[in-house]
């Protein structure tokens, strides 16, 4: 995927937040989501956390991408394993964010991070987009064994509009 389309379908991304928080009434982001223990609003938040974990997650991508592959792959197995812990902390922070956080604060929280993927994005060569590690796998379904930073940048879009899907914001 080339920079202009992951610019434009980050930008796609933010217009349908802006949406969905705009349009949704309090009792319907209280509502439960669809194939998630989460309400609507922790939906939304963990949608957007998708976004936010990018900053790391391109640290780890570019260290890793350094080092010998046994390393990224020892890496990867690791996380593997760590799935269950990992899943509770996932659950748990987008439960209590998307239960304190105001409608305001989530949307200028969204265009923060977008704004600054934009301005990243834009800074990366293009060696740098081509640099790889291994991933693990079990953490989402959008992770591969192996992802570039292009792959990296295409994600959270990717798991935004899984996501989407298991709103139930409609009466």
């Amino acid at each position: 995927m080339d920079r202009q389309a992951v610019h434009e379908e980050m930008e796609r991304a933010r217009e349908t937040f802006h949406a969905l928080l705009d349009s949704a009434p309090d009792t319907a982001l209280h509502r439960r989501s669809t194939g998630t223990r989460w309400t609507n609003r922790q939906l939304l938040f963990h949608m957007l956390l998708g976004y936010l974990i990018i900053r790391a997650l391109r640290t780890l991508l570019v260290l890793f991408s350094h080092l010998p592959d046994p390393a990224g792959q020892r890496f990867a197995r690791t996380l593997n394993r760590l799935t269950a812990p990992f899943d509770i902390v996932n659950f748990a922070a987008s439960w209590l964010a998307g239960t304190v956080l105001p409608r305001p604060a989530l949307i200028a929280l969204f265009d923060r991070v977008i704004a600054a993927l934009h301005q990243r994005l834009d800074q990366e060569h293009d060696s740098t987009l081509a640099l790889s590690m291994h991933y693990p796998t079990r953490w989402d379904p959008f992770f591969h064994d192996v992802m570039t930073l292009a792959d990296l940048y295409h994600f959270p879009t990717q798991h935004f509009e899984f996501h989407r899907a298991q709103l139930t914001l409609d009466p």
